[in-house]
């Protein structure tokens, strides 16, 4: 199967080992000095690149009739719009916050304990989140996604960063060196603390779960998620 690339920083790079180990071929690696040449060879695309350029290569992938896999974060309020593009040119576009196996695990366990934990209201629920200092998002799209998750089944509709906001799921933003993702849910009563995390290692599951949901993406039309991908 032919890739392309969008992005070619530290993720984009380990996806390609993948991908290259996996038996594909890699067309096209776009960073910002060069342009979509050899687009049109694709079989599939994967974007991780930066909030301001997703969408520009979501469309052109659209646009191309190429199917698209996007783990870019930090561009959702165009998300609707590429939603509608894709439906529009009847093509295939998944886009995921995490695509690591684990990750897509604890955002099931995520939603089934924030059911649980709605009976028991003694109990106040906030988030926090570590990346390492190059990410540009806060908090990240898996923070968002973990908030989006647990927000139907708490007294809160929105996710805040401020700690004082007293009407908001607070996400508690902390940015450090060489951390690939750390995302944990607490509930705290009086008497007791309840607490589910995942660690990330390294990006290999990242990276990994990006050419599963290529592979899957590759022969499909419509919009997707990873949900589909894994069955779950």
């Amino acid at each position: 199967m032919n890739i392309a690339l969008l992005g070619y920083g530290k993720m984009g790079k380990v996806i390609e080992r993948i991908a290259l180990e996996r038996g594909h071929t890699i067309v096209v690696r776009k960073t910002r000095q060069n342009a979509f040449d050899g687009l049109e060879t694709a079989d599939v695309a994967i974007d991780f690149s930066i909030p301001d350029a997703a969408v520009e290569n979501i469309t052109a992938c659209l646009q191309a009739g190429i199917p698209v896999v996007s783990g870019t974060t930090g561009w959702l309020a165009q998300y609707d719009a590429m939603k509608t593009l894709c439906e529009k040119q009847n093509g295939a576009f998944l886009y995921g916050s995490n695509f690591s196996l684990g990750v897509n695990l604890f955002f099931e366990l995520n939603q089934k304990l924030a059911q649980l934990m709605a009976k028991f209201p003694q109990y106040a629920v906030d988030m926090e989140e570590i990346h390492h200092t190059q990410k540009l998002d806060k908090p990240s799209g898996t923070a968002i996604t973990l908030a989006e998750g647990l927000l139907p089944y708490t007294a809160f509709t929105q996710w805040s960063l401020d700690a004082d906001a007293t009407d908001a799921l607070y996400i508690d933003v902390k940015r450090e060196n060489e951390v690939p993702g750390t995302h944990s849910i607490f509930y705290r009563s009086a008497v007791d603390t309840i607490e589910i995390k995942h660690t990330a290692h390294n990006r290999e599951g990242f990276a990994y779960g990006a050419v599963i949901a290529a592979e899957w993406l590759a022969t499909r039309k419509g919009v997707f998620t990873m949900k589909d991908v894994l069955d779950l």
